[in-house]
């Protein structure tokens, strides 16, 4: 069968900028900050400053009993998915009998139980362990969830390849509509990280603000003053269909594909990754004009992301217009590649390029167009970056 073009005919938004599609837009071109000093956590561990998705409740159809006891991660992944579906003039009983594709990537178990279930035995001894913990914690009841609330017989992956699992579901996904596999794909990412654990831990591995001053500062993408980055939360489901549908799309998905770091440099593998994307779109990088880039605002590796791009573009990428989002929502781990995705798609469609929020001094290592304020830039090509810490990276190419 001869491989078909895939478009992305509906997104869903929740991130710390915005919940949907038209909120999320607005506010992703506000050039704000969404970082703040969080409350919930113990004051003994510290002080935490992270990017929260404020005063989130589950999309209204899904507010069932069943569905609040689920994780925060799975939540979140539930509305979005409802959102995206919504924005195609779908819906999840809609999807029942075409035999559909769900494809959901998250970096981390959810932690919000595994902490509630230790603090639970620390308090009242080992009778009080929650066996609720085993079934709803694991990464793969995500897409399980999903595929209950779709009902029927439905075709559910999840994946946990750390902070390029968002990217690579929807990579994956796409790769089996374009081969004929499946008529309509849901897919994206989703992450709640901001719990006591991983927080601490992730602060303590310098990857997360120890400093509470100015948290709106924290998460500088590429500035020369940059240090650590800000850990996010949130979600972004897409769907994907063949040309042929009759939805209109947002963006096609040209290329895919991933690779692994060879050294112990972060991001060593991502040239790799964009070159083999590229070529599986049967583009060149002379092609590309924009960049929506990882840029976690984290002093290595957004040095090792550059020298990255340095090396696929060469003296082309000063040319070449470069976002990072995360100075505005932070880096919600396994989620960051797709919501990026769904911007990107967004820019792609409306012609428009959000800014890099906090990229105030630029570093001579990062020698990327980049601009703190929106930009209005007809663009044809755009690659999406990812990188994980376990030294994944992933790339998708996508087109007008």
């Amino acid at each position: 069968m001869k491989r078909r073009r895939v478009k992305i005919t509906g997104i869903g938004f929740v991130t710390p900028a915005g919940i949907g599609r038209t909120q999320f837009w607005y506010a992703i071109q506000s050039s704000a900050s969404y970082a703040r000093v969080l409350k919930s956590l113990p004051e003994e561990a510290g002080v935490f400053v992270g990017m929260e998705v404020p005063n989130f409740q589950p999309e209204p159809t899904l507010t069932t009993a069943a569905i609040k006891r689920l994780p925060r991660h799975t939540q979140f992944a539930l509305t979005a998915a409802k959102l995206a579906l919504s924005d195609a003039k779908l819906s999840f009983s809609s999807l029942r009998n075409c035999s559909p594709l769900v494809v959901v990537g998250a970096s981390l178990m959810d932690f919000g139980s595994i902490n509630k279930g230790i603090d639970l035995i620390l308090r009242k001894g080992p009778t009080s362990a929650l066996p609720s913990t085993v079934f709803t914690a694991s990464v793969s009841s995500i897409g399980g969830a999903i595929g209950e609330a779709i009902g029927g017989t439905t075709r559910t992956l999840t994946l946990q390849s750390a902070c390029c699992a968002g990217s690579d579901a929807i990579g994956q996904a796409a790769d089996m509509v374009a081969n004929g596999e499946a008529e309509v794909a849901l897919c994206g990412g989703t992450e709640a990280p901001l719990y006591l654990h991983p927080l601490l831990e992730l602060r303590m591995a310098g990857l997360a603000p120890s400093n509470p001053d100015n948290p709106e500062r924290q998460c500088r993408p590429f500035d020369l003053w940059r240090t650590t980055g800000a850990i996010g939360e949130g979600a972004c489901m897409l769907i994907l269909e063949p040309e042929s549908s009759p939805r209109q799309g947002y963006a096609f998905i040209e290329g895919y594909s991933f690779s692994s770091d060879a050294t112990e440099m972060p991001g060593s593998g991502l040239s790799q990754a964009l070159q083999l994307a590229l070529a599986n779109a049967r583009r060149k990088p002379a092609d590309v004009d924009c960049i929506n880039a990882w840029g976690p605002g984290h002093r290595i590796i957004d040095a090792a992301e550059s020298l990255a791009l340095i090396e696929t573009f060469g003296s082309d990428l000063r040319r070449i217009p470069t976002v990072s989002i995360k100075g505005a929502i932070g880096n919600p781990l396994g989620a960051a590649g797709a919501i990026q995705v769904g911007c990107a798609a967004l820019s792609l469609s409306k012609g428009i390029i959000p800014p890099t929020v906090n990229w105030q001094y630029p570093d001579p290592e990062c020698p990327l167009n980049l601009s703190s304020k929106t930009r209005t830039v007809r663009h044809e090509l755009t690659v999406v970056n990812s990188h994980g810490l376990s030294g994944t990276n992933a790339c998708l190419v996508l087109a007008r």
